[in-house]
């Protein structure tokens, strides 16, 4: 199991860090929560926002994955509207009982938070919008990206950026 003494993740964090998102825990004394900020992608709509989210690690992490909510609003298919975060690595490990995911795509042991950031950095740039966990944000990404979805991330952007120096 993972042991606070015994954690790895701070150092390799500090070791290769990873362009595009700061982290760090929320209280010393807590090492299950963490605050990430991700800087929105260059050339994409989110470029330019700071969009801060919390990972909360299970205690027998690695063997399940952490759970990523978003705490700055953000648009997005893959995003709930309370700020739950969707993407296959962050989905339990083993069998999709829908059929939609591979094994090999949900959660592995060998994640890291970097792998995990980098994960969502990719999906801001490129969002699915095949299993949406905002039907809607789904929608106008499909049917007119660059039409109401572009305006409320651009809202969402300039949100990010008046809450980043508060």
């Amino acid at each position: 199991l993972w042991e606070p003494h015994s954690s790895k993740l701070p150092n390799t964090l500090n070791k290769n860090p990873v362009e595009g998102f700061s982290a760090g825990l929320i209280d010393d004394e807590d090492i299950y929560k963490w605050e990430v900020v991700i800087i929105g992608p260059q050339d994409t709509l989110f470029e330019g926002g700071f969009f801060k989210a919390y990972l909360t690690f299970p205690y027998d992490y690695p063997l399940r994955p952490p759970k990523m909510k978003f705490i700055t609003e953000i648009w997005h298919p893959n995003v709930a509207k309370n700020g739950d975060v969707c993407i296959s690595i962050l989905h339990e490990p083993g069998e999709d009982k829908f059929g939609y995911e591979k094994p090999e795509e949900r959660w592995l042991p060998i994640h890291t938070v970097e792998t995990i950031m980098i994960s969502v950095i990719s999906m801001l740039a490129d969002p699915n919008s095949d299993s949406p966990a905002n039907v809607d944000a789904a929608k106008e990404w499909r049917e007119d990206p660059n039409g109401e979805f572009k305006r409320k991330v651009a809202r969402c952007v300039r949100k990010s950026q008046e809450m980043a120096f508060d």
